[in-house]
């Protein structure tokens, strides 16, 4: 039995360049006017599952949903040793919450057919909620075990991981199918590979309508050749048998109600003598502010 598995990424703004109309005046965001970058945990969830395929063998299948230059991180992916990447992209997907996202990743991933471990980032740096993974889980109907930090022992029948709580760490157990989320201390990502990224820099995407999701393992699970995959497949709504209306803003029950852009400006400048007493006064007048606890 080859193990199965597949990762969920998403292209995510840049949060560390914002500008001026990083929203839109219906409260989604404006991502034409930002710049992008491959979501940091995702990576994670990525490098976790290349790390269990080194040791057990199997083949990584790697999903997002976005519009059309989302295919950069799926680049990505296969510049750092993903086997197999489709793309979800319809204006139908667009205004996504965190319901409709699921919703949606979860038809794509039934369609793929069999699997055994889905791995996804912790949360996104575009939304904070780390509820999409856990929304997988749930509408699949399968196992879930969040926060991985390490993976203690995997096999192609069961996985044994250390997950974060509030309070501490806990050592989990599941079979398969299981779906996993990944922390940002779980794991420090690969870089490409040269020899990957010469292969795939030119590869482009290619609507398809195929159910089948072919092997790109050889019998003995070693790494195949980057050039046997020829293209992105594409998936559209009706390619994952989804309901419209679960779609994008008309399957999204969070509305953001209004948007205002706040600018920082400053009026008052204050000098702090450089003394004990002087450092004393000002840190006790920040938490008498509330600004520091």
């Amino acid at each position: 039995m080859s193990l199965k598995m597949i990762v969920t990424v998403k292209q995510v703004p840049d949060t560390h360049n914002i500008v001026g109309d990083a929203m839109k005046p219906d409260g989604t965001v404006n991502r034409a006017v930002l710049p992008t970058i491959f979501n940091p945990e995702d990576l994670n969830a990525l490098e976790e599952a290349l790390s269990i395929k080194e040791t057990v063998g199997g083949s990584i299948t790697v999903i997002t949903m976005g519009p059309p230059k989302a295919v950069e991180v799926l680049k990505e992916s296969l510049y750092r040793g993903a086997d197999d990447v489709v793309l979800i992209s319809d204006r139908k997907f667009a205004g996504a919450d965190t319901l409709a996202t699921s919703y949606a990743l979860k038809c794509a991933i039934e369609k793929l057919g069999d699997y055994d471990l889905v791995l996804c980032g912790r949360q996104a740096i575009d939304g904070d909620t780390a509820q999409v993974g856990p929304q997988i889980a749930e509408k699949l109907g399968i196992n879930q075990i969040t926060g991985l930090v390490s993976v203690l022992a995997a096999s192609k029948k069961s996985i044994t991981i250390k997950r974060q709580v509030d309070d501490g760490f806990e050592i989990v157990r599941s079979k398969y199918p299981l779906l996993v989320t990944v922390n940002s201390t779980a794991n420090e990502p690969r870089s490409p590979r040269a020899k990957r990224v010469m292969a795939y820099k030119n590869i482009d995407r290619k609507f398809c309508d195929e159910s089948y999701v072919e092997s790109y393992l050889g019998t003995d699970g070693a790494q195949p050749s980057p050039s046997i995959l020829s293209h992105i497949r594409e998936w559209n709504v009706e390619s994952i048998g989804a309901d419209a209306l679960q779609c994008g803003l008309s399957g999204s029950p969070t509305k953001v109600k209004k948007v205002q852009n706040i600018v920082l400006t400053t009026s008052d400048v204050k000098q702090v003598p450089n003394t004990d007493v002087g450092i004393s006064e000002f840190m006790r007048e920040l938490m008498d502010e509330h600004i520091i606890g």
